[in-house]
């Protein structure tokens, strides 16, 4: 047996968790409940080991606003098995997924956009996992609509996104569940407007 694989596995497994739990540590508590032992704690995994892959809870923040990027970018990302007009309604389709509907999965949104208000560097990293986002998606409406130029693609992607974060929003308060339904018809409806 490769040593050396499985190691490297028990790492990635490892800093995989503890991300996870500084994700649900500032969900639930916000940026004030993330802290070294806190999240050792959550993870499971002794203190050291966090110091150890993580300088300090604000390089921690960073490779969790990171790893939203990463989740993010998933939900763009093109499906070369479907029609280019089925991969732009499944990534429409996509944000309002079940694990994406749920109090602790909206109140990190919240927490992050909050972030991103308090501290320069994070809201770089949030600038820049919203432009990525938004090519993504500008990337699949232009797929499916290959008449439109780059900027009316972007253009209707960011008109997408302000209706995908009301609908987070909405969803948050619990109010009406049919509207998600119709904010995702709403979005379909922008993407392949003639």
């Amino acid at each position: 047996m490769d040593t050396s694989t499985v190691n490297s596995g028990e790492q990635v497994d490892r800093q995989s968790r503890i991300l996870e739990a500084a994700l649900g540590l500032l969900s639930r508590h916000g940026i004030s409940g993330v802290n070294m032992r806190a999240v050792a704690r959550e993870a499971g995994v002794a203190l050291g080991l966090v110091n150890y892959y993580y300088e300090d809870k604000s390089s921690l923040i960073r490779a969790a606003l990171h790893r939203i990027d990463e989740h993010d970018l998933m939900l763009v990302a093109p499906d070369p098995a479907l029609s280019p007009d089925e991969q732009l309604r499944k990534a429409l389709r996509r944000v309002a997924g079940p694990e994406f509907l749920t109090t602790q999965y909206l109140s990190l949104r919240l927490h992050l956009w909050a972030l991103a208000q308090a501290d320069e560097g994070f809201a770089l990293i949030n600038a820049a996992a919203f432009e990525r986002y938004l090519d993504g998606l500008a990337t699949l409406i232009g797929n499916a609509r290959p008449g439109l130029s780059r900027d009316e693609c972007r253009e209707r992607a960011a008109d997408i996104v302000v209706v995908q974060n009301g609908m987070w929003l909405t969803a948050l308060l619990g109010v009406d569940k049919a509207s998600i339904q119709r904010s995702i018809a709403r979005t379909e409806e922008i993407a392949f407007a003639a």
